[in-house]
């Protein structure tokens, strides 16, 4: 790979990233404070991320597969989305929000598979080449959360009350323009499936791999990763506006935290992976959680400061020790035929099933300890995912055989 492609790819996963994390940390934030919203709204609006997940194989396998090149996809599908946004920055009532939010939800997923699929197509050995790229979307995540809280200042206590984190909309619609335009430069991408042989509902979905689900081990999996997300929605729906609230200075730039985090621990997953077997490192992401939100409950603004930090800094931890551990695991468990098969379902099952079902309970929860001031009892709040995650450790624990033994007598 030349290094020119080498940095054109590079800076579309920039890109791609720094548009998501524009927006999305401080949405429920946003939601909140400027379109008056209650938890279960919020919580529909964070919802769209499953939906467009659900509807995303749909467009990838029907569309960008079988007839068009991906980057022109990719490249027009952010276009789009560049205008949508727009049309959020201007919303100001959550009736007109929604609907436009889905539509760009549902556009937008399916980029995140085509960015994967333009770099893939461009590498002779995606183990080694992948990541170094991968990393930058990472770093424009941190970068978009930087430039909120220390650049533009939007997420002050002042500024949130004035409106200006619905520049966060603006800023993320001409970068996905940017993108949009960029994309028609990216190495050529074209279709590879074969357009005359009948196309599968059940394999774009990933149904092709429930047989899998025969298989102890990978039924417990599957079912803990479902459970697993609904503490993950509780931390994408409420931490910023819960930082935002008990008064923590520049909340989002706080939270890239967890994105330095999450690419540190990405680098230390395999030394874990060889030293403590699959079952223990999963266990560790799960136990991380736990830990996590009982943090949440107890820290404050002051002198529980560095108790909110700590549970920030743990989202490696929780993210990478789990949902990464469980790409890989799938991988292993599919086999060539089912590779692609598996990892849409568990993509289906986690971010489609899963996340829908934890931002429902987020919103439900959210709006049973509203007071009547319009703050929240937070502690009660926290301890809801901590004891779900606990839950979910127990059920793991018993159910999942280890199979590092396994492993090992076959090595």
């Amino acid at each position: 790979m030349s290094n020119g492609i080498r940095f054109r790819l590079s800076f579309m996963m920039f890109l791609e990233f720094f548009i998501w994390g524009s927006w999305f940390v401080t949405l429920g934030t946003f939601l909140g404070a400027n379109l008056n919203a209650t938890g279960t709204q919020i919580a529909t609006a964070f919802s769209t991320q499953s939906f467009g997940a659900i509807i995303a194989p749909f467009i990838i396998g029907l569309i960008a597969d079988r007839y068009f090149n991906a980057e022109k996809i990719l490249g027009l599908l952010h276009i789009i989305g560049g205008v949508l946004m727009f049309y959020l920055y201007q919303s100001t009532d959550f009736v007109a929000f929604y609907p436009v939010l889905l539509l760009y939800m549902i556009l937008y997923m399916p980029t995140l598979a085509l960015v994967n699929s333009v770099s893939f197509n461009q590498m002779k050995d995606p183990e080694k080449e992948f990541s170094p790229i991968r990393v930058w979307g990472t770093i424009g995540w941190i970068v978009a959360g930087l430039s909120i809280s220390y650049v533009f200042t939007w997420d002050t206590v002042e500024n949130m009350a004035t409106g200006f984190l619905k520049n966060t909309f603006l800023m993320a619609g001409i970068a996905s323009v940017i993108l949009g335009f960029f994309s028609f430069t990216l190495p050529k991408t074209p279709p590879k499936a074969d357009r005359s042989q009948k196309l599968k509902i059940s394999e774009i979905l990933g149904f092709d791999a429930l047989g899998l689900l025969k298989e102890r081990n990978f039924a417990v999996f599957f079912i803990s990763s479902i459970l697993i997300c609904i503490p993950l929605a509780f931390y994408y729906q409420n931490a910023n506006p819960f930082l935002a609230e008990i008064g923590v200075s520049d909340p989002t730039g706080k939270m890239t935290i967890g994105q330095i985090s999450e690419a540190l621990f990405l680098l230390l997953l395999p030394v874990f992976f060889k030293r403590f077997g699959f079952k223990k490192t999963l266990l560790l992401g799960m136990i991380a959680w736990v830990l996590r939100y009982i943090l949440f409950a107890f820290g404050d603004a002051e002198n529980g400061l560095f108790l909110l930090i700590i549970g920030i800094a743990l989202h490696g931890i929780c993210y990478d020790f789990f949902f990464v551990s469980g790409q890989i695991y799938t991988d292993s468990k599919a086999g060539d035929k089912f590779k692609s098969s598996a990892q849409g379902l568990i993509t289906l099952a986690t971010y489609g099933v899963g996340m829908l079902i934890g931002f429902f309970i987020a919103g439900k929860v959210s709006d049973l300890y509203l007071a009547a001031d319009g703050s929240h009892d937070w502690q009660s709040i926290w301890m809801i995912p901590s004891g779900i995650a606990a839950f979910v450790v127990i059920f793991f624990l018993i159910f999942f055989k280890d199979e590092s033994k396994k492993q090992s007598n076959l090595s």
